[in-house]
């Protein structure tokens, strides 16, 4: 008998700004501390991971943003959990506004520099050769 939890839903929102993405720096204590993520977090019930996306941008950072699609899901297992991440492709909706920290804007062609969550690599990967966004 399989007793295994079902994965954690989570939206991702993929935010670009010209030919830069929006990502933040992941506080210590917590599980993955230390690696930088895109903004994002669990998928309400009754929510679409779209809506989440854009819940989830405005508490982290302070910014509204507009989904414009869906990149990709992404099942991985971490130790601490197994997660299922849906990514969403979007833009601030106000171009001028400053995201709250640890939240930055960093060059597309920067993210190599930054160290990711492994479930992150395939996204990446996109955004870096220029097939996504």
């Amino acid at each position: 008998m399989d007793t295994q939890e079902p994965p954690t839903a989570i939206a991702v929102a993929v935010v670009r700004q010209a030919d830069s993405v929006l990502i933040g720096l992941r506080p210590q204590g917590k599980p993955l501390a230390g690696c930088w993520e895109f903004p994002g977090g669990k998928i309400g019930s009754g929510e679409s991971p779209g809506d989440a996306a854009v819940r989830e941008c405005y508490e982290e950072t302070g910014l509204r943003i507009q989904v414009s699609r869906s990149m990709a899901v992404v099942d991985h297992r971490y130790e601490h959990e197994t997660v299922r991440l849906h990514f969403v492709e979007a833009v601030a909706a106000e171009t001028e506004s400053r995201p709250r920290l640890p939240f930055r804007w960093v060059p597309i062609a920067e993210l190599g520099e930054y160290r990711f969550p492994p479930a992150n690599a395939g996204v990446l990967q996109a955004l870096k050769a220029g097939r996504i966004c």
